[in-house]
């Protein structure tokens, strides 16, 4: 089936002088479908569609919060996400913002099992889709840092990182040119998203077979380097660029680099069916005739697998924002490597999309919709739901419930949510 993918329009708010002073940036981001892990319906919905409220508290069931929910009411935020909950028939969203590097909200809405009639607790464990790319982005800096990559490195061919575990055939044309780089940044020639992402064929492969399948059967379609195409495969390559330096699966390589040492515990990759859903996993619900478990999660794990609540993605963001509060876990050439765009591409950097010094990224997933933002005025914001939608203005209204809030200047906690 063809995937087709728009290029996405997003608006950053940024504030320029003041906190007073708010100034809307309109950034036009080149790049195709920046949020999508998977390609969209072919059936549009065009309704309003329900609510399903708001609240806090330990909802129903064996479900128990080992969080600070915030005790400071935001309205200006509670009236933003209620309303896009509202407009887009969104069961439940967990919200999380930072403020000079302190979690200052922290806060769920709605349901997030509506057969159990659970209520949404800020421990729920959502898809993350395409926010899982920042933290292999972070993993690749992070070896980098310990000098156990290059940028520059190859990744296929003799003396490659890879070598010639992958494919069958004699490599194709300027396969054994492309660089860890360009896979970062979405510019190795070919694999993505203009052309049918790969990560969307053969569903019963695993990634090493998909990789093998992948170099004996699609050529690239540019010289690395000189072209943009969003590439969810090329990150499923980075994925096994990381066990191969490490020695460990995936998962386990971030949790050693990136989780462990700022204090994450609880994120992990997520499972495809409903059957395996995991011990504080939101269940998703999907639009537009989209089933949520029909596709290949696990094996999505460097694009796309993971799960997390907000507060650890907040957690993340912290310690890689680049402010000066918490120390941050990237050296600053590190940090500034990721946070550049190529020639091909100014607004996307190594897994962030890049919007003047706002840093930030949306995911997609069917039953899935998120974004985390780091952001030049000393906030940075998580948003997580169980559903999306193909409504006009979802996307950009998922990114307004902050800024919205935001521009009517609304009092923040001053205390510290973050438990350590």
């Amino acid at each position: 089936m063809k995937k087709n993918y728009k290029s996405g329009i997003y608006y950053f708010a940024v504030n320029a002088l003041k906190l007073a002073t708010l100034i809307t940036v309109t950034s036009l981001l080149l790049f195709a479908g920046c949020s999508k892990d998977s390609p969209p319906a072919t059936k549009t919905d065009t309704g309003t569609g329900t609510g399903t409220g708001t609240g806090t508290g330990t909802g129903t069931g064996t479900v128990i919060d080992t969080l600070t929910a915030s005790k400071v009411a935001v309205a200006a935020l509670d009236d933003e996400v209620n309303t896009f909950m509202t407009t887009y028939n969104v069961p439940g969203v967990s919200v999380a913002i930072t403020k000079g590097e302190k979690l200052v909200y922290l806060k769920a809405y709605g349901t997030s099992d509506k057969s159990k009639n659970s209520k949404a607790v800020i421990s729920d464990r959502y898809r993350l889709a395409s926010l899982s790319k920042q933290f292999t982005s972070v993993a690749i800096m992070k070896l980098l840092d310990e000098g156990k990559i290059k940028l520059d490195d190859k990744v296929f061919g003799d003396g490659a990182l890879l070598g010639k575990t992958y494919g069958t055939k004699t490599y194709g044309l300027h396969i054994t040119d492309i660089t860890v780089d360009e896979l970062l940044h979405h510019t190795s020639g070919g694999w993505g998203n203009e052309v049918n992402d790969p990560m969307f064929s053969n569903p019963g492969m695993t990634a090493a077979q998909l990789i093998t399948w992948t170099l004996d059967n699609r050529p690239l379609d540019h010289v690395p380097s000189t072209n943009y195409d969003y590439s969810n495969f090329g990150y499923c390559i980075l994925g096994r660029v990381i066990e191969k330096i490490t020695g460990q699966t995936y998962e386990e390589a971030v949790k050693t680099l990136v989780l462990k040492p700022i204090g994450i515990t609880d994120m992990t990759i997520g499972g495809n069916t409903v059957a395996q859903k995991l011990s504080k996993e939101v269940t998703y619900y999907g639009q537009s005739g989209e089933d949520p478990y029909a596709y290949n999660i696990s094996r999505m794990d460097s694009h796309g697998g993971w799960i997390a609540t907000a507060a650890d993605l907040a957690r993340f963001l912290v310690y890689i924002d680049k402010f000066p509060i918490r120390t941050d876990i990237l050296s600053s050439s590190a940090l500034n490597l990721m946070y550049t765009g190529s020639t091909a591409n100014t607004a996307y950097g190594c897994g962030w999309a890049i919007a003047g010094k706002n840093y930030f990224h949306q995911g997609s997933l069917p039953g899935t919709a998120t974004e985390q933002a780091r952001l030049e005025n000393g906030f940075n914001f998580v948003i997580l739901t169980n559903t999306r939608s193909f409504v006009a203005n979802f996307d950009n209204d998922l990114d307004q419930i902050f800024w919205k809030a935001y521009a009517k200047n609304p009092s923040w906690s001053t205390d510290d949510l973050f438990t350590k």
